[in-house]
């Protein structure tokens, strides 16, 4: 067999010149578009430029943002689509156009009722997952992400080894939701709530083991339940296969021309192509010159393909751009040598701890949304008063009661090789810490001071902290007055160095509401959708909810196929 068949899914198929109704470039939530134009009739092809299937999406959270969805309001919501486009409009403010939000809105259903159908997944409300902007009109502390329940891989069979990884893969198979994540964090303060959870994801994830089982959770299982409809169709995907070009005949796009096993192919499109590629999280040139001269390099946890092909190339032919300066800004662990940054979600928002930048200052609501602290960095950058470095501190008490970077239970001494490689750092006293973290001492313990004298009257005065309904989803509700407020006074006293990741860049290609690729004059591309990252944020320069990145590829996905089947 030679390698250019054998990276085809199923194995063994041609790779040659062919014509189809819709080509789809990429594997993420582009399987959502693959689906849903298979179901109306048409032929498709994926092609995926890693050997692996699911891009960023299976290295995701796996949350969805579903407002007024039947997985809401089915279990006891009562969410309704006006109230949805309300806080849409208040939150997006005019970044993107409101019809975008409101074709979302609008397809929400449809776009459920096809993953109920054509794969294994089953979706549940993560109930008290607020909102990002609660308070905004329209808002909701009760929330409106959805997830899927923990799925068992091994129905992918012989492809199961095909699913790209998560982002953080555990030596023994818990298969953790994001609902799970907040009282596993909290086990040791809360454990009638937590042991629970660890006790019967344990089972069934040690449990399935023993009956041939691979359950799977978060992205894993999204990407798994989307891979699963694929296969079940018998969808054809060509892995390690790249975009080279764009074809258009006249002013219509009719094909692509791709690279595979050092081949030129030129697949033809009667219906169309959708760009389904991800961003241009890892092509640093073009990240530097549109968002930031001070972010690491590949520091993003988007998929290491995600180069920004699909958007360089469509512009080729014509396409317009937008919002080119916006990432799902994610605040993370700084890497060790050789490995990737550590996600902080909870530990930004816990009691006992703070965030200071190379002033030794606070400069952000620490609990807040991870879009909007990554915004705040920027915002400092351009008004000339950069973020040149950052440091989460905390002290022994922190360190004995939560999980941190998803790796240091309770307890657990920090590795050596966090402090042998400087991301760390421990001493008795806030004066003595600052010198090792390049800090004046001086400075640490007037900030640490004044958030002591506050925190223990449960306030934030200078950034808020704990007063929005999102930040307490986090906090922990054993601390009173507020859960998301305590002082740092239980020494030792530790500073853990931080970096600006994300989940992958959002600005991109300027859609419509049916996902078809714009001009710089406003009109369509003929025969050209995009997608996912690869287009510019529905949202505009907002994150409304846990899962409005992965939801509003999935659901664009489904208008895309619907627009070129009715072509």
């Amino acid at each position: 067999m030679n390698s250019a068949h054998a990276a085809t899914i199923p194995e063994g198929l041609p790779v040659t010149d062919t014509t189809v109704d819709l080509v789809v470039v990429g594997s993420g939530t582009g399987m959502a578009a693959a689906l849903a134009a298979h179901e109306r009739g048409l032929s498709v092809l994926i092609v995926e430029k890693s050997t692996y299937v699911g891009g960023s999406t299976a290295r995701s959270g796996g949350a969805l943002w579903l407002p007024a969805s039947t997985v809401i309001n089915g279990d006891g919501g009562a969410d309704t689509a006006e109230r949805a486009k309300t806080y849409l409009g208040a939150v997006v403010d005019g970044t993107a156009t409101s019809q975008r939000s409101h074709a979302f809105v609008a397809h929400i259903g449809a776009t459920v009722e096809l993953l109920r159908r054509t794969t294994p997944m089953r979706l549940f409300w993560a109930k008290e997952y607020s909102d990002y902007h609660p308070e905004a009109p329209g808002g909701t502390a009760v929330g409106r992400t959805c997830e899927c329940r923990p799925l068992d891989s091994a129905i992918l069979g012989p492809y199961r080894t095909r699913l790209r990884p998560g982002v953080m893969e555990a030596k023994v198979p818990i298969p953790t939701t994001g609902a799970d994540y907040r009282w596993l964090n909290l086990m040791s303060r809360m454990p009638r709530k937590g042991l629970p959870v660890v006790a019967k994801r344990l089972g069934q994830g040690v449990g399935g083991l023993l009956l041939k089982r691979r359950y799977v959770a978060g992205g894993q299982a999204l990407a798994a339940g989307l891979f699963a409809g694929v296969l079940r169709a018998g969808i054809p995907v060509w892995t390690d296969t790249t975009l080279l070009r764009l074809v258009a005949d006249g002013d219509r796009v009719s094909g692509v021309v791709l690279s595979h096993g050092g081949a030129d192919i030129t697949v033809s499109a009667r219906r169309g192509v959708v760009l389904a590629a991800g961003g241009f999280d890892h092509q640093m040139d073009m990240r530097w010159k549109f968002q930031s001269e001070f972010l690491g390099e590949h520091a993003s946890l988007g998929a290491d393909t995600n180069t920004g092909d699909a958007i360089r190339l469509a512009q080729d032919i014509g396409a317009a751009t937008d919002l080119m300066d916006q990432a799902w800004w994610f605040p993370a662990v700084a890497a060790l040598p050789g490995a990737e940054p550590k996600v902080m979600l909870a530990e930004r928002s816990l009691p006992g701890s703070i965030i200071v930048d190379q002033s030794a200052n606070r400069f952000v609501n620490e609990a807040t949304d991870y879009m909007s602290f990554g915004q705040r960095i920027l915002e400092r950058e351009r008004a000339g008063n950069p973020v040149e470095s950052m440091w989460i501190v905390f002290d022994q008490g922190y360190r004995n009661s939560y999980v941190f970077a998803a790796e240091l239970f309770p307890r657990m001494a920090i590795p050596k090789r966090w402090y042998d490689a400087g991301i760390a750092h421990r001493a008795d006293s806030i004066a003595e810490l600052a010198p090792k973290m390049n800090l004046d001492g001086s400075a640490l313990t007037s900030t640490v001071q004044r958030f002591n004298a506050n925190a223990g009257a449960g306030v934030d005065p200078d950034f808020l902290r704990g007063a929005s309904a999102y930040d307490r989803y986090y906090g922990d509700p054993t601390v009173t007055p507020n859960p998301n407020l305590r002082p740092l006074d239980r020494g030792p006293f530790y500073a853990v160095k931080m970096v600006l990741s994300d989940l992958g860049t959002c600005g991109g290609l300027r859609v419509d509401d049916r996902a078809r690729v714009l001009r710089e004059d406003g009109g369509t591309i003929d025969g050209l959708y995009a997608i996912g990252n690869t287009a510019a944020n529905a949202f505009g320069a907002t994150y409304p909810g846990a899962g409005a990145t992965i939801a509003q590829g999935l659901v664009y996905g489904y208008i895309a196929a619907a627009d070129a089947a009715d072509r």
